[in-house]
């Protein structure tokens, strides 16, 4: 139970700050949301043009810049990459159509589970549905191959492009996109988003806090160390709305949410089964790519483009339901990643790693 109280704290804090985030201006449900905010950030450098989802989110440069923080002062920082990259950054856009599908990444699912938004329990169905066929590739062989150890500089370049997001966001120069009205332009203050984003790097780089992982460690090993986070996080974000009276239960008239079942519950599926193949979920890709993971860079990479082209090709959802390219493309999803899961199998491995998400040998 000891080893257990970090991660709860930690779940603790981060659903307490979620809710706080949303009071102090961010949108209902959405205190943070990996998925969410990139695609704001995709829009904001002009990636895509839609203006109701274009901001700079300074949750996202917390995040990154206090797990980088962490992995040094821990001297657990050390840049490799070269395991399938490629690969990795297609599972990432793949990911970022599931995402977009049900409107939101794993993290925000559980906020919307702790804001009464019922919707959520079937993304959260298909989420762990996506996982377990994941494992089971997993106990087939699959594998992205190993990585290698790279120079040390090329791991310090991703925070740094975070700190360079951090002085457009504050400088506001033209050509940055800001939305003026919707999702985009509802906010905390800059310097309170930073600072929770920081505290949930920290806290998530030392605690190795992972949807997929909590999930998968459940199903493998019967290990509740990583779900007991977002068990903590589903609590205390209750308990924070209930408290400030935005908790809302029941299907309809919930915040950025549809309430078509089936593809809340696909695009889920979606998501968990490219996540398990990456090593992780959207917010534990952020953290290794924080702590000088080139390989989760790609995959971070692949996120950012894949929410351009949702919006620039309507491929995502609204408050209207989901959009039939939308759903052409979540169908294609699948095939892409049955076949990246089958091709990658290799008849000689077989890697289970409790306590995190590891693909491979390294």
């Amino acid at each position: 139970m000891k080893e257990k109280r970090g991660i709860i704290l930690t779940g603790a804090i981060v659903g307490i700050l979620s809710v706080l985030l949303v009071y102090f201006g961010n949108p209902k449900n959405m205190g943070v949301c990996i998925a969410c905010f990139v695609r704001d950030i995709a829009g904001a450098v002009g990636l895509h043009r839609a203006g109701v989802v274009q901001y700079i989110r300074p949750e996202v440069i917390g995040i990154v810049l206090g797990a980088f923080i962490m992995a040094i002062a821990s001297k657990e920082f050390e840049t490799k990459g070269g395991s399938s990259p490629f690969i990795r950054f297609i599972l990432g856009f793949i990911v970022m159509i599931g995402a977009l599908m049900f409107l939101g990444c794993p993290l925000r699912m559980v906020l919307r589970l702790g804001g009464g938004d019922l919707n959520a329990i079937l993304g959260l169905a298909g989420f762990a549905v996506g996982i377990t066929v994941g494992i089971f590739f997993l106990n087939k062989g699959f594998s992205l191959k190993r990585n290698y150890k790279l120079n040390k500089f090329e791991g310090y370049l991703f925070p740094a492009v975070n700190v360079a997001l951090l002085a457009l966001l504050i400088a506001a120069p033209v050509f940055i996109f800001f939305s003026k009205e919707g999702p985009g332009a509802s906010h905390a203050a800059i310097w309170i988003s930073l600072a929770v984003g920081l505290v949930v790097g920290v806290l998530s780089q030392k605690t190795r806090l992972c949807m997929v992982g909590g999930i998968r460690d459940l199903i493998l090993f019967k290990d509740t160390y990583l779900i007991s986070g977002f068990i903590s996080i589903f609590v205390f974000t209750t308990l924070g709305n209930l408290l400030l009276n935005f908790y809302n239960f029941g299907f309809a008239n919930q915040p950025i949410a549809h309430t078509d079942g089936v593809w809340n519950f696909l695009g889920m599926v979606l998501v968990g089964w490219g996540s398990i193949l990456l090593g992780g979920c959207p917010l534990r890709q952020l953290i290794l790519s924080a702590e000088g993971n080139i390989d989760s860079v790609m995959a971070v990479l692949g996120m950012l483009v894949g929410a351009a082209f949702t919006h620039n090709f309507n491929l995502a959802s609204s408050a209207k339901g989901p959009t039939f390219n939308g759903k052409v493309a979540v169908l294609i999803g699948f095939v892409i990643v049955l076949v990246i899961s089958y091709v990658s199998i290799e008849k000689t491995s077989n890697v289970k790693i409790k306590g995190d998400v590891k693909v491979g040998a390294n």
